[in-house]
């Protein structure tokens, strides 16, 4: 929010990739700016850029990318950062690169950054997350990278929307962080987190429901099709009130509501939490 605050000016087009999470154009009206949203392709939810390159005008400011996403868990490779710079050399358009899950890149892939690729350095503002990183979402930490000129701007507004974190959180993640100087925990969530995608896809194997591929972060999509002929969002209200089980339907990540036939499930749970809910979703189509 505060990025969006400190860059963007009341008539300023921000392209939003969707589905989204659903902050970034509340955020964006709230600055007088103006969404232009541009579909990510299904299944994969890789950006189509000449779709992005179709939306850009010379009113476009800024544009926001997230990887890994959510709620797809589709990551950027190489080609995609080539991509981006390549779309945006000779412009003055900004990146915002939220990238909250960058640790839970799976299968062996390494991650990537915007802040790591020397073309979009100079213009991109990256945003990252400690709650994310050591499982303390609620706390609400994150922390943002960009340009000395970009950060003097952010640090301008910022000091305006939150003041400052709160002192104990910021001891206790100093804490964390000097404990730990070689990055272990950071390094080793990768692992983490693929098994419990493997644990609760085998858990579902067999139950109807049709998994997406999952590249990063701790989200799984899947197609119910074979379950129900519902929308996602009264399918999703029928597994939490007669079964118990709490997805979120994917059009709540669209503006318009689109509605593909998916739902996120978070399986950033314990084993037992995992083994309870499957055993409930073995039965939405019975």
């Amino acid at each position: 929010y505060a990025v969006l605050a400190a860059v963007v000016r009341a008539g300023d087009e921000v392209i939003i990739l969707e589905p989204a999470y659903d902050l970034y154009g509340p955020a964006v009206r709230l600055q007088g700016g103006v969404p232009r949203y541009v579909r990510l392709p299904a299944p994969s939810f890789r950006p189509d850029w000449d779709a992005v390159r179709a939306a850009l005008t010379p009113r476009t400011r800024l544009l926001i990318i997230n990887t890994p996403h959510n709620p797809s868990g589709a990551v950027f490779g190489a080609d995609d950062w080539d991509a981006l710079a390549n779309l945006l050399d000779g412009t003055d358009v900004l990146v915002l690169s939220d990238e909250v899950y960058e640790h839970l890149v799976f299968d062996g892939v390494a991650p990537r950054s915007a802040r790591q690729h020397p073309a979009l350095r100079a213009r991109s503002f990256v945003v990252s997350s400690f709650g994310k990183t050591y499982h303390a979402t609620g706390w609400k930490v994150g922390y943002c990278l960009a340009p000395p000129a970009l950060s003097a701007e952010l640090r301008r507004v910022h000091q305006f929307v939150t003041f400052a974190v709160s002192t104990p959180t910021q001891h206790a993640l100093a804490d964390v962080l000097e404990a730990d100087p070689t990055d272990a925990h950071a390094r080793g969530l990768a692992g983490f987190y693929q098994a419990k995608r493997d644990e609760f896809a085998g858990l579902l194997a067999g139950a109807g429901w049709d998994l997406r591929p999952v590249p990063g972060g701790y989200f799984q999509l899947a197609g119910y099709g074979q379950l129900s002929a519902l929308g996602d969002r009264a399918f999703a209200e029928e597994l939490a009130r007669r079964w118990g089980v709490a997805v979120v339907p994917v059009s709540a990540f669209y503006h318009d509501g689109y509605d593909v036939g998916l739902v996120r499930f978070c399986f950033a749970k314990g084993s037992a939490t995992l083994h309870a809910a499957a055993q409930r979703l073995a039965r939405p189509g019975g």
